[in-house]
């Protein structure tokens, strides 16, 4: 079954690319503040890891909400880097590409902490996944470390700590703010990686 992974260069997916070696890998340029550096931080990783790298760009700025838009929080936000239904679009771009590579799976990178958001959660992923498969092609979505934390998933990927230090995870910017849940939580695990391995 070819597989492909939707790889933004943060860490979850970045880390996802290291455990699952994903064929594909498919990066979505949506109009997103930090998009020059995930999509730098995506093609490090996949030339690393000899993945085929696909870059799909649509400039859906006008439609965003909170910090990755530059724009403030919609009303209905949980959190200020939410960006209305920006896993099904994300998920549909992605699968918009992946039927044109022979692609029967596509992998996402949720977490459990993802969960904050709705379409963070395991009935999301399976909803999705059902939509889509119900089309075209049969394409099916996964998303195998939804109910791991990011510092499981460095476990059981037995990622490098090294090979996160490629990973750009702000929302607010290229260059990482420091400031953003983006960047507290790439620090926040990298500090309690550290802490495992001290």
């Amino acid at each position: 079954m070819k597989t492909a992974l939707l790889l933004s260069g943060g860490m979850d997916s970045l880390c996802i690319a290291w455990w699952m070696r994903p064929e594909v890998a498919i990066t979505v340029d949506y109009g997103q503040l930090p998009a020059q550096a995930e999509k730098a931080a995506a093609s490090a990783v996949c030339a690393h890891l000899g993945i085929q790298h696909h870059i799909v760009e649509i400039d859906c700025r006008a439609l965003g909400s909170g910090d990755m838009a530059g724009s403030t929080a919609n009303e209905h936000a949980p959190a200020s880097d939410w960006w209305p239904y920006r896993n099904q679009m994300l998920i549909t771009f992605a699968v918009m590409k992946a039927i044109s590579l022979g692609v029967q799976k596509l992998l996402i990178g949720s977490v459990k902490s993802d969960g904050l958001h709705l379409d963070g959660t395991p009935e999301f992923v399976s909803a999705i996944s059902k939509l889509v498969s119900l089309q075209e092609g049969g394409i099916v979505v996964e998303a195998p470390a939804i109910e791991l934390s990011t510092e499981a998933l460095i476990v059981a990927g037995e990622v490098p700590r090294e090979f996160l230090a490629w990973a750009h995870s702000c929302h607010k910017a290229n260059v990482p703010c420091g400031d953003c849940r983006g960047c507290n939580k790439y620090f926040d695990v990298l500090r309690a990686v550290d802490g495992e391995l001290a």
